[in-house]
């Protein structure tokens, strides 16, 4: 079989660059999409934002540490919505193979298209040309022949990037990357790879496999063919988001109830404006807590009807929490996760909570 040829299209600080677009006067300041209050998250911020160490999912009040000339902006995700459906169309004039990750993300297998004669790379500036034509935003284009190495392509040289790996150049590229950068390798796992010395994909390529296998069990083998550019992973158009969480594994273990609480509030608040992101509503809150001593707690509670309300969510986790901690005199948590799954778009309003 040939070689596919796919592309990964990542919108450049899309949130951020659609308020600047729409509104002349954000334009060249620094803007951070999300809500300033004290447990306000970043949803999004622009480059000028991202100049003072500003990132998404970063706490506001933190930003505005970093930043105190930001602009905050509410985010307006019917808006982003509306913009990236007709980006969406522009994808599909040119392959019905189409797999959205986000609003503003998404992988597309051209292989037809480039057998019939397009090179990849006139495929990847027409969409470049064609979003910046008809939207005014910007994109970076990854080019490859499979969706690792599409993403990885995209990061490359970002923002406004148009990067090509092709077959022959695989190891130059991604030898000199950190670990981290492969899909699959979290920051943990990136952590114990460079407690054992291994620091690049090169060095990760290289390594035997009854290290990584010692290190990851059969994980191991994956992660060496990554680390050597090897993705055999289909474009999916029909990807499906069947449940929307947000985790996070902590630095120092945490040994009291209100600050697990506080955590899961600002988790609940990034997986409500994930929901609306999205346009779903959901009905089963699923709580996650992980001892320091490595044991995993996992509780779900269904809800009378469905929502996308940081409030409600944080609150249905919490009973849980609660409920756990009633057991113990002393704990130590080192991972807490808040997942909501069921997820509808267009529920009775009479089913809807918060």
């Amino acid at each position: 079989m040939s070689e596919r040829a796919i592309i990964h299209i990542d919108m450049d600080a899309f949130y951020a660059s659609v308020e600047q677009r729409d509104n002349p006067a954000l334009r060249g300041r620094p803007v951070m999409v999300g809500g300033d209050g004290r447990r306000g998250v970043v949803a999004a911020a622009s480059y000028e934002a991202r100049q003072y160490g500003v990132r998404s999912a970063m706490p506001s009040a933190r930003a505005k540490r970093l930043c105190p000339s930001g602009v905050f902006v509410t985010p307006r995700f019917e808006r982003y919505r509306e913009i990236s459906s007709g980006i969406f169309v522009l994808f599909r004039d040119w392959t019905p193979l189409v797999e959205g990750l986000s609003l503003d993300e998404a992988f597309l297998d051209v292989t037809e298209a480039v057998a019939s004669g397009h090179p990849i790379r006139a495929i990847g500036l027409d969409l470049k040309r064609r979003i910046a034509d008809e939207f005014g935003l910007t994109a970076s284009v990854g080019m490859a022949h499979n969706k690792l190495l599409a993403k990885i392509a995209s990061d490359y040289d970002k923002p406004d990037g148009l990067f090509h790996i092709e077959p022959d150049a695989v190891q130059r590229y991604l030898d000199p990357l950190p670990v981290q950068r492969i899909w699959g390798i979290g920051p943990r796992s990136g952590e114990r790879l460079n407690d054992a010395g291994i620091y690049t994909a090169g060095q990760l390529r290289q390594t035997g496999i009854d290290v990584l296998e010692r290190l990851f069990g059969e994980h191991g083998h994956d992660l060496r063919m990554r680390a050597a550019g090897i993705d055999e992973r289909v474009v999916n158009p029909e990807r499906e988001r069947r449940s929307v969480s947000q985790e996070s594994t902590l630095g120092e273990d945490l040994h009291r109830l209100e600050d697990i609480v506080t955590l899961i509030e600002r988790q609940s608040a990034k997986v409500a404006g994930k929901l609306a992101e999205k346009g779903f509503y959901g009905r089963t809150v699923t709580l996650k807590l992980r001892s320091g001593s490595f044991s995993t707690f996992t509780r779900s509670q269904s809800l009378e009807g469905y929502t996308r309300s940081a409030r409600v969510i944080a609150a249905t986790a919490c009973t849980m929490l609660k409920r756990w901690a009633d057991w113990r005199s002393e704990f130590s948590v080192r991972l807490v996760g808040v997942g909501v799954s069921g997820l509808a778009e267009h529920p009775d309003e009479t089913e809807v909570i918060g």
